[in-house]
């Protein structure tokens, strides 16, 4: 069990910045302001109330930091601490995602369930549609199981669609995911998907959130919880969305903060490939295969990642087309110019050896 980063901090800091992060009209740029003037969570906290309106602060936020409502959220916070495989990540100390750190907003407080160790590993985004198609359903999971292979954290928004998708494909070839929620750790939504959720943390993989533990969900906290998404990551891959989807929210953040962004296209008869084909004359990078996502972040080598295919991949013609997309054994036996005995002979030979599998009549590549 990882030890709680937050033991540098003293017990009456880190109550008090729990405190201050429970109040109205707090965002993290006040939250900051707030340590800045007076040093710590905790002289803030004391301070006189004239002192926090000569700062700009709200008067409803000046006034509830003495309530027992807050007190008692604190103490909840607190107590949730103590249960194993639960932890906090305070902005500016030991263990704080440092691509995230980088944000002017960055979350002052982050509550991680899981391994939070994995937040500092190398990190890509994969977002879409809520409502994807079966086809961006299925080279949301090809491509996740292909970057995961090649040792990225996969990251997502645990939301149904392709989010779900991606995280469920990491963990199905034993790599590392991470789940940014847009609610509370203990009020869980989308709730069809906290099986997976529980799944990730069982596995050596997080569930984070910046919210108070029990916050639930609402419409202004999605923006704020794509940020995250995009801040842990070296770019965003937006798999299938709609010209008004929220992962063209979470892809201009990306592009914002200096994140790469990358967009698979498809069929100009298809609504959700619109969003994709826009970012594409945005300037993102269309992408039709991992090598073009490994090729963008080469840079990053220092970093530990494999930027070479898998080996599964570069061996066998029909790994190396199943590695662009997923395919059935037919459009395989056009594509390599194969007779379809030929394919569906060397596919078995592939599926036994644990190298691609067969799920709803199309084949994927495997990745060990």
């Amino acid at each position: 069990m990882t030890q709680p980063v937050t033991a540098q901090v003293s017990p009456a800091e880190l109550e008090a910045r729990l405190r201050l992060h429970r109040l109205p009209e707090l965002g993290p740029r006040r939250f900051q302001r707030l340590l800045d003037a007076f040093g710590s969570a905790s002289k803030a906290i004391s301070a006189p109330a004239s002192a926090w309106r000569a700062l700009g602060l709200p008067q409803a936020c000046t006034e509830a930091r003495r309530s027992v409502e807050v007190r008692d959220g604190a103490s909840r916070a607190l107590a949730w601490l103590e249960r194993p495989g639960q932890h906090l990540l305070l902005l500016g100390e030991p263990g704080y995602p440092a691509l995230l750190a980088q944000l002017s907003d960055a979350p002052p407080l982050l509550f991680v369930a899981g391994d939070p160790r994995i937040l500092e590993k190398p990190q890509l985004a994969m977002v879409g549609s809520r409502r994807a198609s079966k086809p961006g359903m299925d080279t949301a999971r090809a491509f996740s199981r292909s970057l995961a292979g090649a040792g990225f954290v996969i990251t997502s928004g645990l939301a149904l669609g392709i989010d779900g998708a991606a995280h469920q494909a990491a963990l199905d070839v034993g790599g590392q995911t991470v789940g940014v929620l847009g609610t509370g750790l203990e009020n869980f939504y989308p709730q069809r998907h906290r099986a997976l959720a529980e799944a990730m943390i069982e596995r050596g993989s997080a569930v984070v959130s910046e919210f108070p533990l029990e916050t639930g969900p609402q419409a202004s906290h999605f923006p704020r919880r794509n940020r995250i998404i995009s801040g842990l990551s070296l770019g965003v891959l937006v798999v299938e969305a709609s010209v008004a989807s929220g992962s063209l929210i979470t892809a201009r953040l990306a592009g914002e903060q200096g994140r790469e962004v990358y967009a698979i296209p498809g069929s100009i008869h298809h609504p959700g490939a619109r969003g994709c084909h826009q970012l594409i004359r945005d300037g993102a990078v269309l992408v039709e295969t991992i090598e073009h996502i490994l090729e963008a972040l080469r840079g990053w080598q220092h970093l530990g990642l494999s930027t070479e295919p898998p080996p599964a991949v570069a061996e066998h013609p029909l790994l190396q087309l199943l590695h662009a997309a997923p395919q059935t054994s037919e459009a395989l036996a056009t594509a390599s110019g194969w007779a379809l005995p030929k394919v569906l002979g060397e596919l078995t030979e592939l599926e036994l050896a644990g190298r691609a599998v067969c799920e709803s009549g199309r084949w994927f590549a495997r990745v060990s």
